[in-house]
């Protein structure tokens, strides 16, 4: 009678074990097994990290295996199983991978395919056609589209952690407990005495290095030092954390009414501004956003003001871009003058403070919120309710979905809820960064998340002109590496343009992000459909960089930035100033953040840098979904192309004070998961 030898593989999470009944099926083309016992209580088998081995015999041979059925039945209490994967050995001595990589709830069972990447027109027997078929249903029903606010991009149908499907839950709930994490943050930080000191000012810029923690040779440590120089404020437009911003100016704005006077003693190339502006000098950050945005007014006891700044920068001969002009107002006139580096010191400083403020509620907004969780959301949503994972697209994604549903779901009910942790020290709470996301929706563009396009589009790809963007330089290599092994993914199972346009998986994935995510809009750029293999290129690159590179670029660095109270307020208690002369330091410490919402930016913006544990980063897929050898070679070639970009990055920073290492891919996760 022939024998198959079965091995199974149990996860390493905590209780990923089972001492539940577990049966298995074999289905072949020939036939079916008989459902075979393989595990009773109190074993030991199924346990944690554990691989098991059985022999099944059966009466007759089952022809090529096409599926097998894995049933757990409760013994007691409920006891979850994480299923890695299953091998079956057949009498004739090949071997087959059946990957799982989720969890078995309750009594429940999976049915799982070989795991060879198959498109749908690959599929010739009806049972293939038909498992196929059903995986999608059922995940269409666990998977739903939610509209959280008018105009948002749709996001998952739950109103809790706990509600969502086990396979994306996290496995730990605690450890992305945000008022947890935060609250411990505070506590680690020395900082948790201040934490209800709300309304009570700082004497003076020397007192917040009483939450500060000043750790040697950091970059927060040089922040602390040099935030008020004119260099570091420029510096962080292109290497900060929100590196996004800033475009190349080719014609000032009438509503920045800067004349030649104002800026001369600026200009080091005896040049007239307009002559700059041509040259490509001049550089401009408009936070025209926030304006009509209404300020936090969750606290009766401290009114918080929000402005809308715009900012002139220069480019100088040592090639460093520096402030020559700010406006902190949208509309110029005598109550909204235009603040300049040849203005009285504090004038000057409380401009820039502004300017970084405004800064801050845009990047945690609109490029960190919006432009990656809520987006790489959309992917994900997307891609478990189209997708099934036999798939090669659902195995080339999955890894950089993992976390990111879960972990946007529990920031709607902890984070950016109403009376959420967000409101507590940030001028945009209280439905200020709802308003951002509504009105960011119209720049959301497909364009503007190709990396280059946009860098391109700004006027900022030039690396003779601007040479010390290292955010745009790491960007495209890492944006190019990812390209590359997309790239070779796809010419393993598409073998020409025609396929492309034939998946209807795939169609039906990209017609779910421009329909739910992007709401249908047409000025969006979103592809309605994927027709060739070059498109689809860039359209999986998008995902993934999104997904990983663009969310480590300004998600990691907000500690480095953001530490020093100073250099990125969460709020402002003080109105812009509507004219000069007047402005005193103690005007300048009642403006900044009390002692309870400094307490509270400095705990989150900590925790918010912190990598999970067990992090993985950009290319490491310990999960083995795919399990053919020319996809195994071309992640080895893509780990090679990251290898070398990690070599270069870590050789250009040595010696540096202030190196820039977020997007190296060491320090890359896969996908949005803090």
């Amino acid at each position: 009678m022939p024998s198959y030898t079965v091995t199974v593989a149990t996860g390493s999470q905590w209780f990923a074990g089972t001492d539940d009944y577990v049966y298995l099926t074999l289905q072949g083309t020939s036939g079916c097994s008989e459902r075979h016992l393989l595990d009773k209580p109190f074993y030991n088998d199924f346990e944690r990290g554990a691989v098991d081995s059985y022999d099944v015999t059966v009466e007759e041979d089952l022809g090529e295996i096409q599926l097998i059925k894995i049933e757990k039945r409760k013994y007691w209490y409920q006891d979850d199983w994480y299923l890695k994967y299953v091998t079956v050995k057949t009498p004739m001595g090949d071997y087959l991978e059946f990957p799982c990589y989720r969890w078995i709830t309750d009594e429940k069972e999976v049915v799982l395919r070989e795991g060879r990447a198959k498109l749908l027109r690959d599929d010739k027997t009806q049972v293939l056609k038909q498992h196929r078929r059903k995986e999608l249903e059922s995940r269409q029903k666990m998977y739903r589209w939610k509209e959280w606010h008018p105009g948002f991009p749709l996001s998952m149908d739950a109103h809790s952690h706990s509600e969502l499907p086990r396979d994306i839950q996290f496995d730990n709930e605690k450890g992305i407990d945000f008022i947890l994490n935060y609250t411990k943050a505070m506590e680690n930080l020395y900082i948790n005495r201040f934490m209800h000191m709300f309304q009570s000012s700082w004497s003076d810029f020397a007192d917040f290095e009483r939450i500060f923690v000043r750790i040697s040779n950091t970059i927060s440590e040089y922040v602390m030092q040099h935030w008020k120089e004119d260099f570091m404020f420029g510096y962080q437009f292109l290497n900060g954390c929100n590196p996004v911003l800033i475009r190349r100016c080719t014609e000032i704005p009438k509503k920045l009414p800067v004349t030649m006077d104002m800026v001369e003693c600026s200009l080091e190339r005896n040049l007239t501004l307009e002559e700059e502006v041509k040259q490509g000098n001049i550089f401009i950050v408009d936070y025209e956003l926030l304006d009509g945005v209404d300020a936090n007014k969750t606290d009766p006891c401290t009114i918080q003001y929000l402005a809308a700044p715009i900012c002139l920068l220069y480019k100088n001969l040592e090639n460093k871009i520096v402030p020559i002009a700010i406006q902190l107002g949208q509309k110029p006139g005598p109550d909204n003058p235009i603040f300049l580096p040849s203005d009285a010191t504090y004038d000057w400083l409380l401009a820039k403070i502004w300017v970084r403020s405004s800064d801050f509620h845009i990047h945690q907004t609109v490029t960190h919120l919006l432009r990656t969780h809520l987006v790489s959301e959309v992917f994900s949503i997307a891609m478990f309710r189209q997708l099934p994972a036999v798939h090669p697209l659902f195995k080339l994604l999955v890894p950089h979905m993992r976390f990111t549903i879960a972990i946007n779901t529990k920031a709607r009910e902890q984070l950016i809820c109403e009376c959420g942790l967000f409101d507590k020290a940030n001028a945009t709470g209280g439905g200020g960064h709802v308003q951002m996301v509504q009105k960011a929706m119209k720049d959301l563009t497909y364009s503007s998340l190709c990396f280059p396009e946009e860098i391109k589009a700004k006027g900022m790809d030039s690396k003779e002109d601007i040479p010390y963007y290292y955010y745009r330089d790491d960007g495209i290599k890492v944006w190019e590496a990812i390209k590359s092994f997309a790239e070779d993914v796809i010419h393993i199972y598409y073998e020409s343009d025609e396929v492309v346009c034939e998946d209807v998986e795939l169609q039906a994935f990209v017609k779910d992000i421009y329909v739910y995510g992007m709401r249908g809009v047409k000025a969006s750029g979103f592809p309605k459909m994927i027709r060739t293999r070059e498109t689809l290129a860039e359209y999986l690159t998008v995902i993934i960089f999104t997904s990983s590179a663009q969310h480590a670029a300004v998600n990691f660095g907000q500690y480095d930035w953001c530490s020093w109270i100073p250099n990125a307020p969460p709020t402002m208690r003080c109105p812009p100033p509507t004219e000069k002369g007047s402005v005193t330091i103690e005007q300048i410490v009642e403006s900044l953040p009390d002692r309870g919402r400094s307490c509270w930016h400095l705990g989150a913006v900590w925790a918010l840098s912190q990598f999970q544990d067990k992090e993985l980063f950009l290319g490491m897929y310990p999960d083995e979904h795919f399990v053919e050898k020319p996809v195994k070679e071309a992640m080895a070639k893509f780990r090679k192309n990251l290898d070398e970009i990690v070599n270069t990055i870590s050789e250009r920073n040595k010696n540096k004070k202030l190196p820039y290492y977020y997007l190296s891919p060491d320090r890359i996760p896969n996908s949005v998961a803090v």
